[in-house]
């Protein structure tokens, strides 16, 4: 796992940081002295999270912003540069969903939702990064994932379909980029989030069938387990790593 120094001193966006996999994304490297911007729609939930970092002795900012605006990609790396006077990293970790749903039952308003929100801003922000990651001789994105994709999930048909256009688009931008130094990987966690929280309410048994069917016996840990990788991959400790897929989610998706 990486060290202390591996993110000392960098600067770098998450998006959907006010809660779940982006805040324990957050508070991971808060802890490795990074900086932080923190990308998020829901302003008071944003607002709460900056403050129990920030009182951590965290060095973050805020950036209250919908992914779906067509300006928002510059908008964001902008505020980072602007803020904290560099760019080392990107965490594209936002995402939207109306599902579970049966497949035949998946609207177009909600495939664009999930489309807009998870790979169309994963994309947009990515370009955003491009020319600072270039000038600076480098730099690393880490772009989230889903085993839903990977292995496929009855009812999550156009998540699972955004998540692996996710990884499609990195792997292309790894191997495109890679003589720059930018780096490209996926992370695909299974944490406690409020959205598992969502579904244990509404799908108990279908919630603990799954968890039976993590090795590990137990979800992830979204400070603890997920954030530290996703620092790794971040950090200096990674630099020959590029175009991979790891999968943080106690053995869960059997994906390899």
């Amino acid at each position: 796992m990486a060290t202390v120094a591996s993110v000392d001193g960098k600067v770098v966006i998450v998006t959907g940081a006010a809660r779940g996999v982006g805040k324990g994304i957050s508070t991971a490297l808060i802890e490795r002295r990074a900086s932080v911007l923190l990308v998020d729609r829901d302003e008071g939930m944003l607002t709460r999270t900056a403050e129990g970092l920030r009182a951590a002795g965290g060095s973050v900012d805020v950036l209250v912003a919908d992914l779906r605006d067509r300006d928002c990609a510059n908008r964001i790396v902008d505020s980072a540069l602007t803020t904290f006077g560099g760019l080392h990293g990107l965490v594209n970790n936002a995402i939207a969903t109306n599902e579970p749903k049966p497949f035949q039952a998946i609207t177009r308003e909600d495939y664009d939702l999930v489309f807009d929100v998870g790979p169309r801003a994963t994309f947009e922000l990515m370009q955003a990064a491009y020319p600072v990651f270039a000038d600076n001789g480098g730099g690393s994105i880490v772009n989230l994932g889903s085993g839903s994709g990977t292995v496929g999930k009855p009812k999550f048909g156009a998540y699972a379909a955004a998540k692996e256009a996710i990884r499609g688009m990195s792997k292309v931008a790894a191997l495109e980029w890679g003589r720059l130094n930018i780096r490209v990987n996926v992370v695909c966690p299974f944490a406690e989030t409020e959205s598992i929280s969502m579904w244990r309410e509404l799908a108990p048994e279908s919630y603990e069938r799954t968890l039976r069917g993590v090795p590990m016996g137990r979800l992830g840990d979204v400070g603890s387990d997920i954030g530290p990788v996703v620092c790794f991959l971040l950090g200096d400790d990674s630099s020959f790593v590029t175009a991979q897929t790891i999968m943080v989610d106690g053995g869960a998706a059997g994906f390899r």
